[in-house]
């Protein structure tokens, strides 16, 4: 059986959805957070996606860099139940949208 594909949303879509009270799940790695991530985020690399630390009941928009990572950790949690997304183009995406990133210490962020 295929496992199941999340629906794509934009950046834009994806602050929208953020809004309304989705989760936006960063699943890239402990590097690629700290070079930059939306301020919004919660970090848990795919390796250690834990679908018990995530609000039942919350959407979920699922990101990494390019979209691969995050359409693997969406596929988990939609077999758990979620309503998930996959950020389209990942924080490449997000960024060439012109949306900020931050580091931890709340100085401005890059892809890496």
């Amino acid at each position: 059986m295929t496992p199941p594909t999340a629906p794509e949303v934009t950046p834009a879509e994806a602050v929208q959805l953020v809004r309304e009270g989705a989760v936006l799940l960063d699943v890239r790695e402990d590097s690629e957070w700290a070079a930059g991530h939306a301020e919004a985020a919660v970090h848990m690399p795919l390796g250690q996606l834990d679908p018990d630390r995530l609000l039942e009941g919350h959407p979920v928009v699922a990101v990494c860099r390019s979209g691969n990572r995050a359409g693997k950790a969406a596929a988990r949690l939609q077999t758990q139940g979620f309503d998930v997304h996959n950020l389209a183009g990942g924080m490449a995406a997000w960024e060439q949208a012109g949306l900020p990133l931050v580091t931890d210490s709340g100085a401005p962020g890059r892809v890496a």
